[in-house]
């Protein structure tokens, strides 16, 4: 038994991402019309009149992403060869104490100044170690850069080096209590002292 799918045509009446602008016909999934795009008014039946109703509109919103394509050109130029340091709690080993996020780099970001979105930033999994990473930055599907990320610790590096030292130490000097023989004590039991 197959099952077709229909598909039905209609025209946006507002930017849908990953569909459409305002205006355009697309042709999607009848679920997807009537349990979305029609009761949302995202979209309409095309008809001459309703082109006609969304065409100045729809010059608005060619208008405004030509704006905001300009704009994602000139962050990607504006982030080229850039870094940025984030300060983490971690060990003498290098493990963070918890994790750098995309959230947390486009956090960097937005303070010094770009207009990043979390979604923009690409790392996958989160940063556990401190080091040096390059960061993919996808602003559109043909927008990309990477930016250098040094995740340093809070600590200073004397501190660090202290920190280590002592654990080495500390660790050195339980093997030696390990490896020394132990005392044994011998207790002669009360009866056997009275018999001598």
């Amino acid at each position: 038994m197959t099952s077709s799918k229909k598909s039905v045509s209609l025209m946006l009446l507002e930017n849908v991402e990953k569909l459409g602008i305002v205006g355009d016909v697309v042709s999607v999934k009848a679920g997807y019309a009537r349990n979305y795009l029609l009761p949302m008014g995202l979209a309409t039946q095309p008809t001459d009149a309703a082109r006609a109703a969304v065409e100045e509109r729809r010059a608005e919103v060619e208008r405004q992403l030509r704006e905001l394509r300009e704009q994602r050109e000139r962050l990607i130029a504006s982030l080229e060869e850039h870094e940025i340091t984030l300060q983490r709690a971690a060990n003498e080993s290098g493990v963070l104490f918890g994790s750098v996020t995309q959230a947390d780099i486009a956090d960097a970001l937005r303070e010094e100044g770009f207009a990043i979105n979390e979604r923009d930033v690409r790392i996958g999994d989160p940063i556990k170690r401190l080091d040096s990473y390059m960061i993919p930055i996808k602003v559109d599907d043909d927008l990309a850069t990477e930016i250098k990320l040094w995740v340093v610790s809070d600590k200073p590096a004397e501190e660090l080096l202290e920190e280590a030292e002592a654990e080495a130490e500390a660790k050195v000097e339980g093997e030696a209590e390990a490896e020394a023989p132990k005392e044994e004590s011998f207790r002669v039991p009360a009866e056997a002292d009275n018999n001598l």
